[in-house]
């Protein structure tokens, strides 16, 4: 990834912005006032080159993110397995299969339920998967370093998506010492996963 995905919309916009200025003064062109100024055309047209040349890759990166497709359908995609906790123990867990889920609460105690994804959220999970490149992330991803944290007991993540014929699991520890943007499309993964989950819970509560 040559840029977040923030800044590659910014990027986006901003050629946009430049097409749409040069088409005004190209319909303008030869007409009185000053956007009839053909060099002011000229100026716009200049532009659009050079900034196409500076932000072509992260721009193309980006388009690329939103039209790459999964490896897998979703038509084979049987389930989704999540898990994390501390790295000896995963304690908190959910299979889209079952609909098991398990996690501690505030209060650190145990909370067993049952939470059921529908089509859409499968579907939605499975797209940003694909977005952010789940399928080409190293299967373990963990940190061996213990001395980092001052005796604190960084989070480990576990995600498995599970199709007809194939599986891509990883496991993959906040305190990793791997590439930023590999470590950031983990962390927006696992925030959409969460995100997911969380509004299966309260919508099944109402």
């Amino acid at each position: 990834m040559e840029a977040s995905s923030g800044s590659a919309v910014v990027l986006v916009l901003i050629f946009a912005a430049l097409i749409l200025l040069t088409l005004f003064l190209f319909v303008k062109r030869g007409s009185k006032g000053v956007f009839g100024n053909r060099f002011f055309l000229f100026g716009a047209l200049i532009a659009l080159v050079i900034f196409f040349v500076i932000a072509r890759v992260p721009m193309i990166g980006y388009y690329q993110s939103i039209f790459k497709e999964a490896p897998y359908s979703f038509s084979e995609l049987r389930s989704i397995v999540f898990k994390y906790g501390e790295k000896d123990k995963l304690l908190n867990q959910y299979n889209s299969a079952t609909g098991e889920y398990q996690y501690l609460n505030k209060k650190d105690s145990l909370v067993k339920t049952e939470v059921n994804f529908t089509a859409t959220d499968m579907l939605y999970l499975h797209r940003k998967a694909a977005e952010l490149g789940f399928w080409d992330f190293p299967s373990n991803e963990v940190s061996k370093d213990t001395t980092r944290f001052a005796g604190a007991k960084p989070l480990r993540y576990y995600i498995e998506f599970n199709y007809k014929e194939k599986s891509k699991k990883v496991t993959f520890d906040v305190d990793f010492d791997g590439n930023v943007q590999l470590k950031e499309a983990n962390l927006r993964l696992i925030d959409e996963i969460m995100h997911v989950l969380s509004d299966a819970r309260d919508r099944q509560k109402k």
